[in-house]
């Protein structure tokens, strides 16, 4: 896997993650609430039920009140009273009901064929006694009760809410109920609107989740793209810099091969062809221009030695930076006519073969700056290392220069210094002024590059 797939893949699962624990909070969280809700609902309504309930019981009571409290207890009186009870009624399964102390049925608006049974050991579903509880409920408890009864409009068994109370003097037990079935789809369509929102707030997160996906895909997908065009023009930068250095150096060894060498080798040419027609005239001057001829060829093969030099140092491969370091020193002083001074302190530290070729070459462009341009006498040259890194400093008595116009006007020199150095991860700094100019190398060494390598150049 690639680096940048692996930072995709790192920004991508954190996000994810915290997704689905967000998810599984807002899942636990919102079916608490949920259940929170449908319990308050439920007690809201049942209170409203029960109030709704008494209040029923309540008007009754004070409907047969003239009657009840009129002190009759007579059967005609009695008649009056469950007449008048069975006439009111609520809804379409509101209705009171009335019992005596022994289960009797006495009056039933809505089934006429349970009046007059003996209904004390009637049980509903759940194995209750109704009769038996909701007695009990009017004499001893608050006056409600639930159970299961006959819904006389549907004929099903369903939940039942009643409120009863006893008038004591005649031994009646009265009452009034209201089947559930509006509680428990109030509490369920609570329920069914808390998974909505819990579906609707999980369907949220996932599309804000997906976007935030999206953007990061099209994130990575824009950096690449991105990249990849830096690194197209970096690329055409850096063959255009390779394919520029190349036609330099290749003007350089145009210029030295036409302006030494050939200049040399002409210059050969007419001497020995001049000793040669000494000879024939035999004339004594004839052996001295063909030393010179000699001298000026054994010129040439210096000249030529010397280019084979620059192009690849083989004391690199023989000696080591410090000596071939020290051999380009002493040629550059007699060259230039420059005092060079040079200061190895290298010791044990062992370069890898590319540092070795990057130093020299870095060196090679320093003094090659210092001779065309630097108007210096003096030259100073420090090779130090330690075992965390290596130190070149390069230092000159001249008039110095402005090391920024001398990249931004397109100088080579200093740039392929600074790229080499880029290379290795390495420090690189220029200070100059009008007493002189010092330039600092420092290259970090690793283990693997302390070791060199056997490889031939």
């Amino acid at each position: 896997m690639q680096l940048k797939h692996k930072i995709v893949a790192l920004s991508l699962l954190p996000m994810l993650l915290a997704v689905a624990v967000v998810c599984l909070l807002v899942l636990i969280q919102n079916q608490r609430l949920g259940n929170q809700q449908a319990q308050l609902i439920e007690h809201s309504i049942l209170g409203s039920k029960q109030a709704e309930l008494k209040h029923y019981v309540e008007m009754a009571l004070s409907t047969i009140a003239p009657l009840y409290e009129s002190g009759r207890d007579d059967d005609e009186t009695k008649r009056q009273v469950l007449a008048l009870l069975e006439r009111i009624n609520f809804g379409s399964d509101g209705y009171f009901f009335v019992y005596d102390r022994s289960g009797k049925s006495l009056m039933h608006p809505r089934q006429a064929t349970l009046v007059g049974k003996d209904l004390w050991n009637m049980t509903d579903p759940h194995g209750l006694p109704v009769i038996q509880a909701l007695i009990r409920s009017a004499t001893e408890g608050d006056g409600f009760q639930r159970y299961g009864w006959q819904k006389p409009s549907t004929g099903q068994v369903a939940e039942k809410l009643a409120y009863v109370s006893m008038l004591e003097r005649w031994g009646w037990m009265l009452g009034t109920g209201i089947y559930l079935e509006d509680v428990d789809n109030a509490i369920a369509q609570v329920r069914h609107d808390v998974s909505s929102g819990i579906r609707t707030t999980m369907l949220a997160i996932a599309i804000v989740a997906l976007i935030a996906v999206l953007l990061v895909f099209a994130s990575g997908l824009t950096l690449n793209v991105s990249e990849h065009r830096l690194a197209d023009r970096r690329q055409q930068q850096l063959t255009q810099r390779i394919i520029t250095s190349q036609e330099e150096e290749r003007s350089r060894l145009s210029r030295e091969l036409h302006d030494g060498i050939s200049q040399l080798l002409v210059s050969i040419k007419f001497k020995f062809e001049l000793a040669g027609h000494e000879l024939d005239a035999g004339k004594a001057s004839a052996a001295q221009t063909l030393r010179q001829g000699i001298e000026r060829l054994a010129g040439a093969i210096g000249e030529v030695r010397r280019i084979s030099h620059d192009l690849h140092p083989s004391l690199l491969d023989t000696l080591g930076l410090a000596s071939a370091i020290g051999q380009l020193a002493s040629e550059f002083e007699q060259r230039s006519g420059l005092r060079v001074t040079y200061d190895n302190s290298l010791g044990d530290t062992r370069l890898s073969d590319d540092m070795n070729v990057a130093l020299f070459r870095i060196l090679q462009e320093a003094l090659t700056n210092i001779e065309r341009h630097a108007g210096a006498g003096q030259v100073t040259i420090q090779l130090t290392g330690d075992p965390r890194r290596v130190n070149l400093r390069i230092s000159d008595d001249g008039t110095g220069f402005s090391p920024r116009q001398a990249e931004q006007s397109g100088g080579i020199g200093l740039r392929n210094i600074r790229e080499r150095v880029e290379h290795f991860g390495g420090d690189f700094s220029i200070a100059s002024t009008s007493a002189g100019t010092v330039l600092s190398v420092a290259l970090l060494l690793s283990a693997d590059v302390q070791q060199p390598r056997n490889e031939p150049a």
